[in-house]
């Protein structure tokens, strides 16, 4: 097995060969002559039990997304933190509600599920418990900070795995992942890794032509995701402990979510780095903080502009920022020598003007349809490798923003920075604290270190 624990240069190796067929195709990765992954679903006619890790709104949408897929499902246990959140998440999928990213209300999914209180799980340890109650496939929505340890253990159990993006905080975690990727490739574990971007038919027919040569040699792209002030989030309360609310708001702290250019932006970069066709080598930017209300202010910036470099020397502009009252922007385009493309919008102004007029559908549910079907039919899929490059590639910009300095793929890939806490306990101290006002401390571009 490839140790990319020892070896950081060979994600580089990785991400050349992952995009050389330069198509939707390429996600396919797993090993096919391997008889290891449990194979009892090609007939399509067995249930296939399912474990939700993490069950929050975007969990519970992605529970709901599974269940809608062909042939037998069941939701046989689940797993979280919280046991208030765990309810809330069975009761919606029980009743019926609409889920996050699930365009349409369910109906309610009584018929496919069967998780009694015996497989409720809660707690720092309750992923393995859901791992290990029976289950032929494991849903991973938990914080991203938890990814790499969560999809560690899953593939050493012989799942299959549906993970949230990205895929880690820091890089001892892309390195963990991908270390685990080798042995889930070995044991041809299906594995969809939550761009959902990827399985957008509007979004391939765009990138093929991209490959195909429509605009030409790329040379610069450019990114967005700039939008008002997301989420509101309460003051703490005295009797409530520090780890406890920052589990409960992760979106604000570092450790847990990577930094909002890490949680969001991501989406867009993944998109770019699709049609560029490899990773940037080094990055350099700027961010700060300029408007976050006292009392939910975490330890993130509010905006974050990146200038990614690739070994060809042309560029990726990436932008994201949240204060209200700016402009606001979602989208991704590709210059080229012979035009542009707006990728999210299916668009190519060249010589040979293009729009895309097909069924786009919901890309957030054909994931999951994937999924299922290489499951029941024993296809080769795994995300892994791409979806680990776009996430280093976000971590690699928030390194240059936090720090203001140009960061190279391979230093950064040699950092052992880690962003965890010394002990995971609910009564235990997080990386970071608040000072006696409440604050918490901010990096500081020319003095933060990073590597």
């Amino acid at each position: 097995m490839a140790d990319f624990m020892e070896n950081p240069t060979d994600l580089r190796r990785a991400s050349r060969r992952t995009f050389l067929s330069r198509s939707s195709a390429a996600v396919a990765g797993a090993a096919l002559g391997s008889a290891v992954a449990r194979t009892a679903h090609a007939a399509g006619d067995e249930t296939i039990k399912v474990a939700l890790v993490g069950c929050g709104s975007r969990g519970t949408g992605a529970a709901s997304q599974a269940l809608k897929t062909k042939g037998p499902m069941k939701l046989w246990a689940m797993a979280d933190l919280f046991e208030d959140r765990l309810e809330a998440s069975l009761a919606n999928l029980t009743k019926g509600q609409q889920a996050d990213y699930d365009r349409e209300a369910h109906g309610g999914f009584a018929g496919k599920i069967d998780v009694p209180p015996e497989r409720r799980f809660v707690g720092f340890e309750a992923y393995k418990q859901a791992i290990d109650s029976g289950v032929d496939l494991v849903i991973l929505t938990a914080t991203q900070h938890f990814r790499p340890e969560h999809y560690q253990y899953a593939v050493r159990q012989g799942k299959h795995v549906f993970m949230e993006k990205p895929l880690a905080v820091d890089v001892p975690g892309v390195r963990r992942v991908l270390a685990a990727n080798e042995e889930a490739k070995k044991k041809n574990l299906k594995v969809v890794a939550g761009f959902m971007s990827r399985h957008d038919p509007r979004y391939q027919e765009t990138i093929k032509r991209l490959h195909d040569g429509a605009v030409g040699r790329i040379g610069l792209m450019r990114c967005y995701w700039n939008t008002g002030f997301l989420r509101d989030t309460p003051p703490r309360a005295a009797d409530e402990a520090e780890m406890v609310y920052q589990l409960r708001h992760p979106y604000h702290f570092l450790w847990l979510s990577g930094d909002y250019f890490v949680d969001a932006l991501i989406h867009a970069i993944d998109t770019c780095l699709w049609a560029k066709g490899v990773h940037p080598v080094a990055a350099q930017g700027q961010g700060g903080r300029q408007f976050r209300l006292e009392n939910q202010s975490g330890d993130g910036f509010d905006h974050h502009f990146v200038e990614y470099t690739f070994e060809d020397e042309s560029k990726m502009f990436a932008q994201t920022r949240q204060i209200s009252g700016c402009w606001n922007c979602g989208s991704k385009y590709v210059h080229g020598e012979k035009g542009i493309a707006w990728i999210d919008r299916g668009q190519i102004e060249a010589a040979e003007k293009w729009r895309f007029q097909g069924s786009v559908g919901n890309p957030y549910q054909i994931e999951h349809d994937v999924l299922i079907d290489a499951i029941r039919n024993d296809k080769p899929h795994n995300e892994t490798e791409y979806a680990a490059i776009s996430t280093m590639t976000a971590i690699l910009g928030r390194m240059a923003t936090y720090s203001g300095q140009m960061i190279t793929w391979d230093d950064a890939m040699k950092s052992t920075v880690s962003l965890a806490p010394e002990v995971y306990a609910l009564d235990a101290a997080p990386p970071v604290v608040a000072d006696a006002n409440g604050q918490y401390p901010v990096a500081m571009p020319g003095v933060t270190k990073v590597l």
